[in-house]
């Protein structure tokens, strides 16, 4: 029996943001209005409006008490940083997995993670990988102990594979990001930390590799304050520094805790050593002052000079993580096993609960300026699932979905929200890595896998009871493409391989070049593309031969040229007739081009807060008197963004052009939308020349890490393909440098750092804009697009 006793002391633990709180049943119902009728005709209307909206899924005692004790959380960081190190100890302590393997293991086993043969040939994550497990804590007031059901999702460190971070995060409620103990805050830090923002979702710090020579997690947190800028504090000490790591300080129950026994799996509890007393009471008043900037309860305590008690701490962590004003740090070593029950723990304590994240779907039968519709994870309520991945499994297509609202169960009827259509769930499995779990049904709060069923990444589904539709991801463009072809005869696996890792994976394109006729995929980049031919090798025995990679050059104009441009056909009968007057501009000078080149995504975050987009093309009618008729304009504007598709300098799109109609002329029987179409795209490229076009690369943020020996030889490297240094740091036996190079001259660079550093420097490089290219550069790229071209086009 759910005595009132325990149901008081699990609703004690959940903290609702923005929400008046009080410990009662009703806490936990969302209501949703499923009518808004704000005036009615007639009062019929009015009353069943309002009984409509008077529907409440409120949460029974039985969703409170699993809910209570449900996680979902990603592992993300900069590439290897220690994520599935980390989550391979978390999976051995919670009992999971029987044995530990490393990453790159002398066993030839691998991490249970890693559980593609490329993923342990060369020691990277390339997808991320699901699983699920259970954690024991104990109430280090009450010592009651509590089990908790985690989800988890190990995600790639790699740029190139930022898409599935992306995606993780979209339907996860919290976050460990982990941090190497020397490196700190790194380029893909930034990324995952910007992506952790977009989705609203609330982190713990975990920083990794305590025993390493120059640990030094007090930079660290500076670093996450300031570069990240994100309140943080350690609640750990560390019990040793590098090889003499041991264990750590907890500072809000204050003990120490140490791991003993084999592979660390015993925790033991102790008095805080003596020499680390000092230490620990200035780095718990420095908590609590983090902490009093971004809770109230906390400044008000610190005001009256009061101490705050183990359990107000612990709580005001809590709240302020759940507000996504906070980060608390946690500090250990996952490769030796030291402080990673204390993490897991700290998972339970401060990252929210299902019931605790503000979820909203919008509805697919109103506007999209319709309100949002706030979801309520309870068990009975109509079921609203996100797919947020897609996979080729054994038996089809595996689907990864996250469950928001009601139960999801084997062979019941859904329905894919996007194409109407219903759906049969065959088989609902929990997935461990690469194993799977068959299950029955599937609650909210929940993230699962089904089979059989077609959609694609991103759908939403329902049961019918609503018409809820999920918020996408983000998909960023990508930087760089390949010509691709089968190595002797073409086989259906060929197309095949491609049509399915186009179907998976958001960023990897594909398309035929009309021209050339060659197959051109496009990716994130170099080593993107790569893992992906040679998957097809592996998995579809299609042995592929690449061409040069190509570059998402695009071009823009620079100054205003005016048009007047007359389209004529007579061919017997009806012919074509239309006139366009007006010009085209630049949009944006070239300070306001670089911020906005960065991208969709400047874009996309402006947008969704309302303010005013920065558009990078743009079309204005200024037609006055009916010169041109009202029903030909949309026309026009179809034939300039036609237009844009292709430049003629290099063949690429363009981008920041403004065309603005002034004025034409029409014919009662020869024009046509096709006349006018024709007409715009003809004045186009008539006085496109006139516009001083550029054209623009793109231009990569590269940071580069190596051992200090080899300083100047790094530095050289980037000078040589045309690299700006930003900035450089050099700490103990290494040293970091940031520069921004164009991707142009980016190819080969890991072979050329390899042979500079003896194979010790490492790099990892994200796009950041695009940038005009050098006048010779831009000669030798029309030049070479003019030989591709027909000879009557020349």
């Amino acid at each position: 029996m759910f005595s009132h006793y325990n149901l008081a002391r699990l609703s004690s633990r959940l903290f609702i943001p923005s929400r008046t709180w009080t410990p009662t049943l009703s806490s936990f119902s969302c209501g949703r209005r499923l009518a808004s009728t704000a005036t009615a005709a007639k009062p019929k209307v009015a009353e069943v409006a309002e009984e409509e909206a008077s529907v409440r899924y409120d949460l029974t005692e039985k969703d409170v008490q699993r809910l209570n004790f449900q996680r979902n959380i990603g592992v993300s960081a900069h590439i290897d940083s220690g994520k599935t190190t980390l989550t391979e100890r978390i999976l051995f302590y919670t009992g999971r997995i029987k044995d530990i393997h490393e990453v790159r293991g002398r066993d030839n086993v691998g991490a249970k993670m890693d559980s593609m043969d490329l993923e342990r040939e060369k020691g990277i994550t390339i997808q991320s990988a699901a699983t699920f497990c259970d954690w024991m804590t104990t109430d280090p007031i009450t010592n009651e102990t509590d089990k908790y059901a985690i989800n988890i999702i190990d995600t790639p460190g790699h740029v190139d594979f930022t898409i599935e971070v992306e995606r993780a995060l979209r339907v996860l409620d919290g976050a460990i990001l982990v941090l190497c103990a020397v490196a700190g805050v790194q380029s893909q830090t930034t990324t995952v930390d910007r992506q952790m923002r977009r989705y609203n979702v609330p982190r713990i710090s975990f920083v990794n590799k305590m025993d390493r020579p120059g640990a030094n997690p007090w930079r660290i947190v500076n670093q996450i304050r300031t570069k990240l800028r994100m309140p943080a504090a350690a609640v750990h000490v560390p019990i040793g520094v590098e090889d003499q790591f041991r264990g750590v300080v907890d500072l809000v129950h204050w003990r120490a805790i140490y791991n003993q026994g084999n592979k660390g799996i015993e925790v033991v509890y102790d008095e805080i050593p003596s020499d680390l007393l000092d230490l620990a009471k200035a780095k718990r008043q420095e908590l609590v002052e983090q902490l009093a900037e971004v809770d109230e309860e906390i400044a008000d305590l610190v005001l009256m000079d009061e101490a705050p008690t183990n359990v107000v701490l612990s709580n005001a962590i809590r709240r302020a993580t759940i507000g996504l004003k906070f980060s608390p740090v946690f500090l250990g070593s996952a490769i030796k096993n030291t402080a990673v029950q204390p993490l897991l723990d700290g998972v339970c304590a401060y990252l929210p609960n299902p019931a605790e994240t503000e979820v909203n779907a919008m509805d697919a039968t109103k506007p999209a300026s319709a309100p949002p519709v706030p979801l309520s994870p309870a068990a009975d309520a109509p079921l609203v699932g996100l797919a947020f991945k897609l996979e080729e499994g054994r038996f089809g297509q595996l689907t990864y979905i996250r469950i928001y609202q009601g139960t999801l169960r084997k062979a019941q009827t859904i329905y894919n929200v996007r194409t109407g259509k219903k759906i049969k769930v065959p088989r609902l499995v929990r997935m461990h890595s690469d194993e799977m779990e068959d299950v029955e049904s599937i609650g909210p709060g929940e993230i699962c896998a089904m089979f059989g069923v077609e959609c694609r990444s991103g759908d939403t589904f329902g049961d019918g009871g609503v018409n809820l539709t999920m918020t996408s991801m983000f998909v960023p463009e990508p930087v760089i493409s390949l010509a691709i072809k089968a190595n002797g005869i073409e086989t259906p696996n060929f197309s095949r391989a491609l049509n399915r890792f186009q179907k998976e994976d958001p960023t990897f394109r594909v398309h035929i070049d009309h021209e050339s006729k060659e197959t051109i995929i496009s990716g994130m980049g170099e080593l993107h593309l790569e893992i992906y031919v040679e998957r097809m090798r592996r998995e579809y025995n299609v042995d592929c031969v690449t061409g040069k990679p190509r570059v998402a050059f695009r071009e823009a104009i620079t100054a205003r040229a005016n048009f007047d441009f007359t389209h004529k056909k007579q061919t017997g009968g009806a012919g074509q007739y239309a006139k366009v007057i007006g010009y085209i501009e630049p949009i944006l000078s070239q300070e306001e081009m670089q911020e906005v080149t960065s991208g969709k995504e400047a874009q996309t975050q402006v947008g969704a807060e309302g303010e005013e987009v920065k558009k990078d093309k743009e079309f204005i009618n200024d037609v006055l008197g009916g010169s041109v008729p009202s029903n030909f304009i949309p026309a026009v504007e179809k034939g300039f963004y036609e237009a844009l598709e292709k430049g003629t300098l290099s063949g690429n799109p363009i981008t920041n052009c403004r065309l603005v109609l002034q004025d034409g002329g029409f014919h009662i029987v020869d024009s046509s939308e096709l006349a006018f179409r024709l007409a715009t795209i003809g004045a186009f490229r008539e006085i496109y020349r006139s516009a001083a076009p550029v054209i623009l690369e793109p231009i990569m943020k590269v940071e580069v890490v190596a051992p200090v020996e080899f300083q100047s030889q790094v530095i050289g490297g980037l000078n040589t393909r045309r690299g700006t240094i930003i900035d450089s740091e050099v700490r103990d036996d290494e040293f970091t440098c940031v520069a921004e190079v164009a991707l142009n001259d980016m190819f080969g660079y890991s072979n050329q750092l390899r042979g500079s550093t003896q194979g010790k420097g490492e790099f990892s490089m994200e796009y950041k804009n695009h940038m005009p290219v050098l006048p010779n550069f831009q000669k030798d790229l029309e030049d070479a697009y003019k030989k591709t071209l027909p000879q009557a086009k020349k």
